[in-house]
């Protein structure tokens, strides 16, 4: 990306990158690089010609997944018929920009409010050169929409999985999608026939007022349930986001989202603090409020420590309300609770459930060491071993079938 320009903002380095590598060549690099059109104007990059990625000549070992798998889960998805080697989770772009403009969000500001789109027969190919990489690896492939809405554009997203579907590209895909927009259950159907595994929703708050001081009024809390609950039917689950310490919310917001968050389908839920990032709509209002408590608080990264002070909780209760919210999703009971709403749910997709829950638990306590690892085994042990137990009586039962059991992850 190029260097922040006062006039523009951030910017996008498509068009911008050879002429950056050139003056690096020459030793004559610029402070801003801005790409202009013939009017003089800035501009952002179109995606109609979009470079094909050349993933069938990168080591794709970077992206691997399994590596990070303990050893007894590696053994348990074998046993369910799991034979690939290898799990990569790869990112693939196929349109920038959302015009929502939330109060915190730094993606307006970065790639403007005008939607672009890669081609669907673009994104359709380069899916199947990633699908064909599979047979060559003896691995598995999984795709990471990084867009930052994927259905910004509903009927765009819609052909654009109907043709995956048509063209046989489907393989297991994350991506990041606005609540609102999966009111539409053919888009989630469309997203479950396509490889859609999990889906990104930043749901922020559960409280009204709160979302209508982030810009995100289009958010409705009394549609969570029903639209999670319809993800679930279709075999999508949800990785939830929450923010607290907005000036909307009060002490005891940990406990009011967990009664919500608990009652639902199982996801995964995270929490993080509300952060004004240089550049959005939230970092000047509080800037020329004297709010900021670290103006410059990127410099000095401090994960789960506020830079304000919100209006009607303090920044030490907002902390400690995240720290119990993560502590109640990730705790043995919770993760035991999941398992239960999931007996019904194809063995390889419980196992990986789990085995995500068990990470997320150490984005806020982290789990570097192995006797960090074996505590939390221990503290799990009664959900490992059912399905342990599972694991091996599907063993039994198979013994001797050349079919594998149907390990629905990779289908």
């Amino acid at each position: 990306m190029c260097a922040p320009c006062r006039l523009c903002g951030p910017g996008e380095a498509d068009q911008l990158w050879p002429a950056i590598i050139a003056d690096a060549e020459r030793g004559m690099l610029q402070e801003i690089y801005v790409a202009r059109d013939s009017a003089g104007e800035a501009v952002k990059p179109a995606l109609d010609e979009y470079p094909v990625i050349p993933w069938d000549r990168m080591d794709l070992d970077q992206f691997n997944l399994i590596r990070h798998f303990p050893g007894w889960a590696r053994r348990m998805l074998s046993y369910a018929g799991m034979s690939w080697q290898s799990f990569q989770l790869v990112p693939v772009e196929t349109g920038r920009g959302c015009p929502y403009g939330c109060e915190f969000c730094s993606v307006t500001g970065f790639f403007g409010n005008s939607i672009r789109f890669r081609s669907n027969d673009s994104v359709v190919k380069e899916l199947l050169m990633l699908k064909s990489l599979e047979k060559k690896q003896k691995g598995k492939i999984a795709v990471f929409f990084i867009d930052d809405n994927f259905a910004i554009n509903p009927e765009r997203t819609k052909s654009l999985l109907r043709e995956i579907i048509a063209r046989k590209a489907q393989v297991p895909w994350v991506g990041q999608i606005s609540m609102n927009l999966l009111r539409d259950e053919e888009l989630v159907s469309l997203i479950a026939q396509s490889g859609g595994k999990w889906i990104f929703i930043g749901l922020e708050s559960i409280d009204a007022e709160s979302l209508k001081s982030m810009r995100k009024g289009f958010n409705k809390p009394e549609e969570y349930q029903g639209i999670l609950e319809c993800l679930a039917r279709h075999g999508v689950y949800a990785i939830t986001a929450f923010i607290f310490g907005s000036d909307g919310d009060r002490p005891g917001v940990a406990n009011r989202t967990l009664d919500l968050v608990l009652s639902w389908p199982p996801g995964l839920p995270i929490f993080g603090l509300m952060s004004p990032y240089p550049g959005t709509p939230l970092y000047r209002r509080l800037a020329a409020a004297g709010r900021l408590t670290r103006p410059k608080h990127w410099l000095e990264f401090k994960p789960f420590v506020m830079s304000f002070s919100p209006l009607k909780i303090s920044s030490e209760q907002a902390q400690a309300e995240v720290g119990e919210a993560w502590a109640a999703s990730y705790s043995s009971a919770a993760n035991a609770s999941a398992m239960r709403w999931l007996k019904s749910q194809p063995f390889a997709d419980r196992v990986i459930h789990l085995l995500a829950r068990l990470a997320f638990r150490g984005i806020y306590f982290p789990q570097m060491k192995r006797k960090d690892w074996l505590k939390v085994l221990f503290q799990n042990r009664s959900s490992i071993l059912h399905l342990v137990v599972q694991a091996v009586k599907m063993k039994l039962l198979y013994k001797g079938e050349t079919k594998p059991v149907p390990c629905s992850i990779a289908e």
